[in-house]
């Protein structure tokens, strides 16, 4: 089946269950599943139900996808995603992203679990990306008829949208939300990075390092989709001093820091 006709049909299944002109698209990342105790559900669908959709491997990512009011605002919220070291490909890793915007969003609000390259940012903290490195190694644009979306020369100069970013760092203000801006650098992982690797992005200049986020803003890009992300940050990564990783602590860290996330959040529906 082509591309464009597995959308539709995926499209097609979505409106029929009710989902209807949303107006905000959210990706929840890892250990940021709380977001959705917030909204008031209308309809919430397993991934796995839904035509030609991947499926959620992760153990800490729920799988659903769910629609309904936050705030004022029609959302409809991924509670999971997709990682190229699930064995997706690119296609699949943003495969939400293009069904999100066929169904109408006007823009894309997404978070992520990342590390803190940057030392002076401390775990627990919340990051605006503001712009990033794509270290995974390939495209979500390089394949044979991605034309057939939008234009596979995406213009990469404002990847995130300055005017969201202005929004959110002004909502940080008044909420007295510490909320540092970076470069976010994505890897394919799933293993985390070795000391050498953590010293070859602070030469990059990079804040912060994960495994997402990246494939799904350039395909926003395509689709002229305005976005922003925050990374909410679990781990330090200072390679002088490397401690092995817990990955039950990073989620509670997560957890920890995702009401300051929601806010932001919450406050950004009532102005955006």
């Amino acid at each position: 089946m082509k591309k464009q006709d597995q959308l539709k049909e995926t499209i097609d299944f979505l409106r029929s269950k009710g989902v209807v002109n949303p107006e905000i698209g959210i990706v929840l990342g890892t250990g940021l599943g709380k977001l959705v105790d917030e909204i008031s559900i209308e309809k919430e669908i397993e991934y796995s139900e839904i035509p030609n959709f991947p499926e959620a491997t992760v153990e800490f990512h729920s799988g659903k996808l769910i629609y309904g009011e936050f705030f004022g605002k029609k959302v409809i919220v991924m509670a999971g995603r997709f990682h190229v070291y699930e064995g997706y490909s690119l296609w699949e890793v943003t495969y939400g992203i293009r069904a999100m915007h066929a169904l109408g969003i006007s823009n894309l609000l997404i978070s992520n679990a990342a590390g803190a390259i940057n030392l002076t940012y401390k775990k627990g903290d919340l990051m605006l990306i503001e712009d990033h490195i794509n270290l995974q190694g390939s495209s979500p644009l390089a394949f044979k008829g991605a034309n057939i979306f939008g234009n596979i020369f995406a213009d990469m100069l404002e990847p995130y949208s300055k005017e969201i970013n202005e929004k959110i760092k002004v909502i940080a203000k008044e909420q007295n939300i510490n909320l540092h801006e970076g470069v976010y650098a994505s890897v394919v992982g799933p293993q985390l990075e070795t000391r050498a690797e953590y010293r070859m992005l602070q030469l990059l200049e990079t804040d912060a390092v994960g495994m997402s986020t990246v494939p799904e803003v350039i395909v926003a890009k395509q689709l002229n989709l305005p976005c922003a992300a925050i990374s909410v940050l679990t781990d330090e990564c200072d390679p002088k001093n490397l401690q092995p990783v817990d990955i039950a602590n990073i989620i509670a860290i997560a957890g920890k820091a995702e009401p300051k996330m929601i806010l932001l959040f919450k406050e950004l529906m009532k102005i955006i």
